[in-house]
């Protein structure tokens, strides 16, 4: 198993560029701030950028807790990659990173200022410090579900090199997060608040009379959704449904950040009354 690492300071594009470097490299498996990513999908791993502090975070991305470091370490023995990359602020980072997961010494170390430019990096450090962004190299979709309730934009990105007489391009998936640690305070969505826009979201949807009894769960991954509706006679059940689950999602995700994990409906009711226009 070959080891490498991408090193350079916080904020300076490393997380941005770790799939264009994965990609020229050949290289299956990605480590950063505490997540194992293998292509397009993280595979196992705690994001640094859900802890609430900078300490926890630099913890959680250097695997101080066992179970997670134990996690890790299972995972890529199962994928049995050939090349790894792992990101980080130093070689020192690093070499601590692969004391925890029991990896090979790196046989190379990649600079940041190897693969972008001055004018680059100093860009990105600017949009951190100003903005408190943070790249994921996943999907938004990949990323979600790890992340919930934490501000989550999708990054399309193109990268392209030239190599002989070729333009090679291509294009990946990543997302921007603001983390935790970046806030400058606390900001809570009451259960009220959540039932209100599931409300509002529910009565928009063409057939649905009201909706009563709402009981949700949020874990860590996500919100869990239950509640009973009563619907107008005369317009298909299972299409009301799928209608009210996929508009609660949308407006919820959009409007709180939270990842929708479930959305169970009971049709407690059946209106003959007058259809409203």
């Amino acid at each position: 198993m070959d080891v490498l690492g991408l090193v350079g300071p916080s904020g300076s594009g490393k997380s941005h560029l770790a799939l264009m470097v994965a990609h020229e490299r050949s290289i299956e498996l990605i480590i950063d701030d505490g997540l194992l990513i293998n292509g397009n999908h993280i595979v196992a791993g705690v994001s640094s950028k859900r802890q609430s502090t900078k300490v926890g975070a630099i913890k959680t991305a250097m695997f101080f807790d066992n179970n997670h470091a134990e996690e890790v370490r299972e995972k890529i023995a199962q994928i049995a990659p050939n090349k790894i990359l792992i990101l980080g602020t130093s070689e020192g980072m690093i070499l601590r990173i692969v004391d925890r997961l029991n990896l090979p010494a790196p046989s190379e170390f990649i600079r940041i200022e190897e693969i972008s430019t001055e004018e680059d990096i100093k860009k990105a450090r600017k949009i951190r410090a100003e903005e408190g962004k943070h790249v994921v190299p996943a999907p938004t979709v990949e990323v979600k579900p790890r992340l919930s309730g934490l501000l989550i934009d999708p990054l399309p990105t193109f990268f392209g090199r030239k190599s002989s007489d070729k333009y090679n391009q291509f294009m990946v998936d990543q997302s921007v997060v603001q983390p935790t640690f970046n806030f400058y305070g606390k900001f809570f969505i009451t259960s009220n608040a959540i039932n209100q826009i599931i409300t509002i979201g529910a009565k928009q949807v063409e057939g649905v009379e009201d909706i009563y009894h709402i009981r949700t769960r949020t874990v860590p991954e996500g919100i869990e959704i239950n509640f009973h509706m009563s619907v107008f006679f005369g317009y298909s059940i299972p299409n009301i449904v799928k209608n009210t689950r996929s508009r609660i999602a949308d407006i919820l995700e959009r409007m709180t950040s939270l990842h929708v994990l479930e959305i169970n409906i009971v049709i407690q009711k059946m209106s003959i009354g007058e259809i409203p226009e």
